[in-house]
């Protein structure tokens, strides 16, 4: 072998260099690299784009009262009336009237309908006529009775001058004594046919329907024509009101409170009232009593609250939120806590750290929170919300900051 042919066996093919790979190999590699890279964060904004169902919840301002202690509990019920009454009919008969109309004010005794009252009156006039003929016919055995005590009388002259027999004062004494039975008859018979035109004025005053206690008429439910009765006649024809009359006066809460938070709450206890419909309307009241049975469905136990203010704006079946105070009274009106309240679901943990996620523009926004006390199922935010924010609840672990979201029904 020659040196030529030497030195072309130690010659290194282009090829092998660089580990054997060539320049425009390296170049797919690395193309391919970017094309999976591409693919990846395109799919990750996908899923960024992609909205996620969620409940949310509006961040509100504590309440706060002046003279009262902390809130030891709260708790949510509605309005509800004491008093309240669906007006009906004493008998069936069909409606000739009906004088009033939802909204309006009544009083106690205020005529509300009035029935046909062809027959009834008919009736009245009938039991006025009894009356009248029974007593003419007392009047007239007065007359004879008077008579027959003057007849006896002059008998008993005339048979003590033997001037007529004994037959004749007995047949006297007789008459009278007849007389005056059937007269005493006669008089029960008067009480009889006062009883009977008695009967006859309340079946007439039936006819009319009236307002049991003062109120405001709520709903109306019948119209002139139609049949009314107490009772229900099963062909779906007859009405069984004329209409609903609530008490506004006798206006208070009910609440359901859970049976492991029932001893904090005791009667007379300071109370304040938020309806959901006034968020900034604070309404003092305090409890009325605790109802000594629990619902085993719901593990609550029901709680009567009375409201201190009446005001127009207090509605039957208004949502409400209360908050229980200690019965001790500071000395000083105190400072309401600073922050806004949430739900204490949509506090979570991330990355160390205490956030909630923020509705902005149909998408979450994560936000780094400080909670504070628990006030029932709400929580305190002192710092990083403002209130009136929407904030989610029970956030998805998936949830990232900026992703899209929709609300889910009733959310």
């Amino acid at each position: 072998m020659n040196d030529s042919e030497l030195l072309s066996q130690l010659r290194i093919d282009p090829d092998q260099r660089d580990g054997g790979g060539s320049p425009k190999r390296w170049r797919w590699v690395a193309a391919g690299i970017a094309v999976l890279g591409i693919v990846a964060l395109g799919s990750l904004l996908a899923l960024r784009s992609q909205a996620v169902e969620v409940e949310t919840a509006t961040a509100q301002t504590p309440v706060s009262t002046s003279g009262t202690s902390a809130a030891v509990l709260d708790a949510a019920g509605y309005v509800t009336a004491r008093v309240d009454a669906t007006v009906s009919s004493k008998i069936t008969g069909k409606l000739e009237q009906v004088l009033i109309e939802e909204g309006d004010k009544v009083t106690q005794g205020q005529v509300l309908a009035r029935l046909d009252n062809t027959d009834q009156q008919a009736q009245l006039t009938l039991a006025q006529a009894q009356l009248g003929a029974v007593q003419a016919q007392v009047g007239q055995l007065e007359a004879q009775w008077q008579q027959a005590q003057r007849d006896y009388k002059r008998q008993q002259e005339l048979n003590s001058r033997n001037l007529t027999s004994s037959q004749a004062v007995e047949d006297a004494n007789t008459r009278m004594s007849t007389l005056g039975a059937q007269l005493a008859a006669q008089r029960k018979q008067i009480d009889v046919a006062k009883a009977q035109l008695n009967v006859a004025r309340i079946n007439y005053d039936n006819t009319i329907i009236r307002a049991p206690f003062s109120g405001v008429v709520v709903a109306k439910a019948a119209q002139p024509g139609e049949i009314v009765s107490p009772m229900s006649a099963g062909g779906g024809y007859t009405r069984t009101g004329i209409c609903t009359s609530v008490d506004m006066d006798s206006l208070e809460v009910e609440v359901d409170v859970n049976e492991a938070y029932i001893n904090r709450v005791k009667p007379r206890q300071p109370v304040v009232a938020v309806l959901d419909a006034y968020p900034n309307w604070k309404i003092p009241a305090e409890v009325i009593a605790i109802i000594p049975t629990a619902d085993r469905s719901k593990a609550t136990v029901r709680v009567r609250i009375a409201l201190k203010e009446k005001d127009a704006r207090l509605v039957p079946d208004m949502g409400v939120r209360v908050s229980f105070y200690e019965d001790q009274p500071q000395d000083a009106t105190p400072t309401p806590p600073k922050g806004v309240l949430v739900p204490a679901s949509a506090i979570v943990q991330r990355d160390g750290q205490s956030v909630v996620y923020v509705v902005d523009d149909e998408r979450a926004q994560r936000r780094s929170v400080t909670p504070g006390q628990s006030y029932g199922d709400l929580r305190l935010v002192a710092s990083g919300l403002k209130s009136g924010a929407r904030v989610i609840r029970n956030p998805p672990a998936g949830l990232e900051d900026g992703m899209r979201i929709k609300l889910k029904s009733g959310g």
